[in-house]
């Protein structure tokens, strides 16, 4: 999309809109001129943003986003330290809590094995969960069922199983090509309940 007649701060502003996932240059500019019509959503959006980004951070053990560390989740003497499901984004623990289902703990990858991206094992966090896997009986692979991610549980498995732990799949009660993030509770849930080992 042309911004040269725009003013350079508004160029600018539909430009970084339009950098964020599902966002196109005609939504961004829609997003823009909206914001500048209303000033106060405008700053409470840049302060939320700013706060976001100074408060939140990985937690040291689990990798989860978190405003304190160790993260609410892993301080819990609840959870069932012998499970741990491991996931790939932050927002895939918030759709599995939802179901109220697992109760161990978990392990956020920040992303899958993808060569073609230049992401391979050192650009996600599987040596930290290499690190965490003492009195781990079940590590429960919740990764979204794509290509790349079929092909990062299977790697894990493959180190995971010569340690005496039993690695299990959830359920593909996902549809193939599909997030966590977009399915509801039930279907979570039943492909959390319908688990198979790896």
């Amino acid at each position: 999309m042309d911004f040269l007649n725009y003013p350079q701060p508004l160029a600018d502003l539909i430009s970084c809109l339009a950098r964020l996932p599902g966002i196109g240059p005609k939504t961004a500019g829609r997003l823009a001129f909206y914001l500048l019509q209303q000033p106060r959503i405008s700053e409470d959006l840049a302060q939320a943003i700013h706060a976001a980004n100074h408060s939140i951070r990985k937690c040291s053990i689990c990798c989860n986003f978190t405003d304190q560390d160790p993260c609410v989740l892993c301080q819990n003497p609840q959870r069932d330290s012998s499970e741990l499901c491991v996931v790939e984004h932050p927002r895939d623990v918030v759709s599995l809590e939802k179901t109220k289902e697992f109760k161990g703990r978990y392990h956020v990858l920040h992303g899958v094995l993808s060569p073609m991206e230049g992401i391979g094992p050192e650009q996600l966090t599987i040596s930290l969960l290499l690190k965490r896997l003492e009195g781990v009986k079940e590590v429960v692979m919740a990764l979204n069922p794509t290509v790349e991610g079929e092909a990062t549980a299977l790697y894990l498995a493959r180190l995971l199983k010569p340690l005496g732990i039993k690695v299990t799949r959830i359920a593909h009660g996902l549809p193939v090509g599909g997030d966590l993030e977009y399915a509801d509770e039930v279907t979570i849930a039943r492909a959390l309940e319908g688990r198979r080992q790896l």
